[in-house]
């Protein structure tokens, strides 16, 4: 009886009467944190870290020699999901990941839809935005498509500043966002740090983001991660404390991420 029901319900189903999208994409918002010395000849040397998107610049014509739309604009990386393929949203994310920047095998979380009418010259497009973390080391080979003119990271002060595709000012605005509190409020951090790590790196990552005293202040930082549930201090296998030079002149004890859950807010 379920059947039968269901097979006359697909029968008087008429698609004609809804308006379907002219097409479905996925967009990237790719971020990584740079890391940049102070450029004295000190062997310990200070470093600022700066949160940094990368941006594709769109070519002037498509592979077909035609003028490409938006063309000479900044854009975030993606494209039109397949569904000759029957990908998914974030299948296609992934896939456009690795033919605009070659990048593949990273942290990827999809964080809204974007449907607004003349978001896009070509039609009612409806995109899937997604915000990606890059460690800066695999960033270091990324190229740029063959419908893109260039590839690059700019600061966040800077990205504003562009000319910039679409309403990808918009998805940047919102990406930030999301990116500022998931790395205060998650364990997204360590897709910034090396697994092992100095309360020091720690910090730095997360005062990209955020300039709450709790989390600026040292003392108080310092007082308060060591004892997070989330975060443990890393031993040798002699059963020593594991400790590094190698932001220090005095050695710095190394922690890491357990698997202990995150609740709420971790650090404030």
């Amino acid at each position: 009886m379920g059947s039968y029901n269901q097979d006359k319900a697909l029968e008087q189903y008429d698609s004609s009467k809804y308006m379907t999208p002219d097409g479905y994409t996925s967009d990237i918002g790719v971020f990584t944190i740079t890391t940049e010395d102070d450029g004295t000849k000190n062997t310990k040397k200070t470093v600022n870290k700066q949160l940094k998107i990368m941006l594709i610049k769109r070519s002037d014509y498509n592979a077909e020699g035609k003028p490409n739309i938006e063309g000479g604009k900044w854009a975030l990386p993606g494209g039109f999901i397949d569904g000759n393929k029957q990908e998914t949203a974030l299948q296609a994310a992934e896939r456009e990941l690795v033919e605009e920047t070659g990048i593949q095998g990273i942290f990827l979380k999809h964080f809204g839809v974007y449907d607004q009418f003349g978001r896009d010259k070509r039609g009612w497009i409806i995109a899937n935005a997604h915000y990606a973390i890059v460690p800066e080391k695999q960033l270091a080979s990324r190229k740029a498509s063959d419908d893109a003119q260039a590839v690059q990271l700019f600061t966040i002060d800077e990205v504003f500043q562009l000319d910039l595709a679409f309403d990808h000012r918009d998805i940047i605005t919102d990406a930030l966002a999301f990116i500022e509190r998931d790395l205060i409020e998650t364990k997204v951090a360590r897709n910034f740090l090396p697994e092992e790590f100095t309360l020091s790196e720690l910090q730095s990552v997360l005062m990209t983001v955020s300039n709450h005293p709790r989390i600026t202040t040292k003392s108080v930082f310092f007082a308060k991660v060591p004892k997070l549930p989330f975060i443990e201090k890393v031993y040798d296998e002699k059963g020593n404390l594991k400790k590094t030079e190698r932001n220090s002149y005095r050695p710095s004890q190394l922690y890491r991420f357990n698997d202990v859950e995150v609740i709420k807010s971790i650090y404030e």
